[in-house]
C-alpha cells in the first residue's frame, strides 16, 4: 500500500513549509476582496497563514499577504483576521 502524499503550502509569515492542514487559507476573490477560507475550497487566489498571530503580524509587516494576493490589503481586513484567528485559535 502507497503512502499518501500530504499536500504541503508556504506560511507566508515564517515562509515555512507545513502541512495544509495545518494552515489556513486566506484568498483574493473575483471582485478583490480578501477573505480567510477556513474550509480552503473558495475560488480565488490563495495564500497560506499559520494560525497564530505572530505569522500574521510578520506578514503584515513584510507585506508577505500583499505580495502573495497580489493586491493592497486595508488595516480593517488585518484586525479583523486577527479577530478570526483569536476565535479560531481556541478552538
Amino acid at each position: 500500500m502507497a503512502n499518501k502524499k500530504i499536500p504541503m503550502r508556504q506560511c507566508v509569515g515564517c515562509r515555512e513549509m507545513k502541512p495544509k492542514r495545518d494552515l489556513i487559507r486566506v484568498i483574493r476573490t473575483e471582485e478583490h476582496t480578501v477573505c480567510l477560507d477556513p474550509t480552503g475550497k473558495k475560488n480565488g487566489r490563495g495564500a497560506y497563514l499559520c494560525l497564530n498571530r505572530e505569522c500574521l503580524q510578520r506578514a503584515v509587516k513584510s507585506r508577505g499577504l500583499e505580495h502573495s494576493l497580489k493586491t493592497a490589503i486595508p488595516e480593517e481586513i488585518y484586525a479583523e483576521f486577527e479577530k478570526e484567528m483569536e476565535r479560531l485559535e481556541t478552538r
